[in-house]
């Protein structure tokens, strides 16, 4: 059974992957005795993971970081200082690579940051772009100007605003839908896959006909990576 661990900006997540299901599991709840090997992405320092470090040295188990390269198998990246690519983006994209082969894809990852990322049949990362997160981009506005405020009752939605609260949100999601809708005109937009993750990711997928959200893409990239580095 394999540990996939996510350090993320705000939070430690972990999944665990028996070679069929990926199954979410608490940092004080994990079965030391059936892992077999852990791998981490990390997009800060790794003291957090200290803990994990002593508990997988204690059980024998090796672990492994995910790190961005200029190539993976027949994956490129668009980067040419391919390490300032942030790696949950870089595991997103291997995760697409991986399960949608030979086929353009649009990644989206909603969190904090929204990250748009374009994928080629051909295996090539075309780039992408890093937009504030919906919450980060109405919070900017209200704590910038005046007489922007917000009502945390008042969902996103595509309507026009009549009030501010509205106009503010869902101001909000259409500009997030526009970088996406214009991320897809890059590739051929009657064969993309549109891929969503991240605590928006649903929210967002849910407003374009076809696409699909997957809750543990990041740690399915993190899961690949490992098998492609096993196999170069």
């Amino acid at each position: 059974m394999r540990l996939l661990v996510d350090v993320g900006n705000t939070a430690i997540k972990a999944v665990l992957f028996d070679n069929e299901r990926y199954q979410a599991c608490e940092l004080n709840a994990i079965p030391w005795s059936h892992v077999t090997d852990m791998v981490y992405a990390c997009v800060g320092s790794t003291e957090r993971l200290m803990p994990l470090f002593a508990q997988a040295q204690q059980h024998a188990i090796p672990y492994f970081e995910a790190k961005v390269t200029a190539e993976l198998a027949t994956l490129t990246c668009a980067y040419k200082q391919y390490q300032n690519l942030g790696i949950d983006r870089w595991l997103t994209v291997i995760a697409a690579y991986t399960e949608y082969p030979e086929k353009d894809c649009v990644i989206v990852d909603a969190g904090t940051a929204t990250t748009i990322d374009v994928l080629n049949k051909e295996g090539q990362h075309l780039g992408g772009w890093i937009v504030p997160g919906l919450d980060l981009m109405t919070r900017s506005l209200t704590q910038n100007t005046q007489r922007v405020f917000d009502d945390e009752h008042t969902p996103f939605a595509t309507d026009l605003g009549c009030n501010t609260p509205n106009g503010l949100k869902n101001g909000a999601l259409v500009a997030t839908m526009g970088a996406i809708e214009q991320a897809v005109q890059h590739v051929d937009q009657q064969n993309c896959c549109l891929l969503f993750a991240g605590g928006y990711g649903k929210l967002l997928a849910d407003l374009f006909s076809g696409s699909q959200f997957d809750s543990v893409l990041v740690f399915k990239g993190l899961n690949y990576w490992r098998e492609l580095t096993i196999k170069q």
